[in-house]
């Protein structure tokens, strides 16, 4: 029993460092200075400056914090569904790459992967908990007919899910996206095999075992240092 409590406390221990780890990484995106704005601008014009300035505005002002999560997933869709939609061969030259929110707004495009990963790290700096959010997997069964990912939110652990998506653009339950098949999902502290339409899931580790999204969160820091 002493062996089993132990292995027990590490396993959450290992957990709470990671959520504080993901919770540490969308305070850091916070700190984007317009000394930074500037510098990126110079690099890839106006249109740069423009959304990193608007970002930081989101990021920053008291009055987005304060308004009720709905609110919140509301402005971070919209806002992040403007960017144009990019695939990664032609805007990084790979198959398929992870960009950090930086690199997809200063560069003013990206896939599927980096609007719910845009979203994800903006609500996150906006106060939405990290349980409550998971980036999702999925198959698109009508339109494209291919990988697909979007946003979920949880406004309860044993809640349907709300969709944020850049091929739908509208908020909507899990149950009405009949579009979708959920693969698995993902957060700062876990990963889940889907199991139903619903969005309920088995969970089978932490997320840290998904290689693009160690590399992101490795940049991140870099970025930040």
């Amino acid at each position: 029993m002493r062996v089993f409590g132990v292995v027990f406390g590490v396993r959450w221990l290992r957990i709470l460092l990671l959520v504080a780890s993901c919770a540490a990484l969308a305070a850091e995106l916070v700190v984007i200075t317009d000394a930074q704005i500037a510098r990126l601008a110079q690099e890839f014009g106006p249109v740069a400056k423009n959304r990193l300035t608007a970002w930081k505005e989101i990021l920053t002002a008291p009055k987005y914090k304060k308004m009720p999560e709905r609110q919140k997933l509301e402005l971070v869709n919209d806002f992040m569904n403007q960017t144009p939609f990019i695939d990664d061969l032609t805007h990084w030259g790979k198959e398929d790459y992870w960009a950090t929110p930086i690199e997809f707004l200063s560069t003013n495009g990206g896939d599927c992967e980096d609007y719910s990963i845009a979203k994800y790290f903006t609500l996150l700096a906006l106060g939405v908990p990290d349980e409550k959010l998971r980036i999702t997997y999925v198959k698109e069964l009508v339109i494209y007919k291919e990988a697909h990912m979007v946003l979920a939110y949880f406004p309860n652990p044993d809640s349907e899910p709300l969709v944020l998506d850049n091929i739908n653009k509208t908020i909507r339950p899990a149950s009405a996206r009949t579009d979708l098949l959920p693969v698995y999902s993902f957060n700062g502290s876990g990963l889940w095999l889907a199991k139903e339409q619903t969005g309920r899931a088995q969970s089978v580790g932490g997320s840290d075992r998904i290689g693009h999204w160690r590399d992101l969160q490795a940049r991140l820091r870099a970025a930040a240092s």
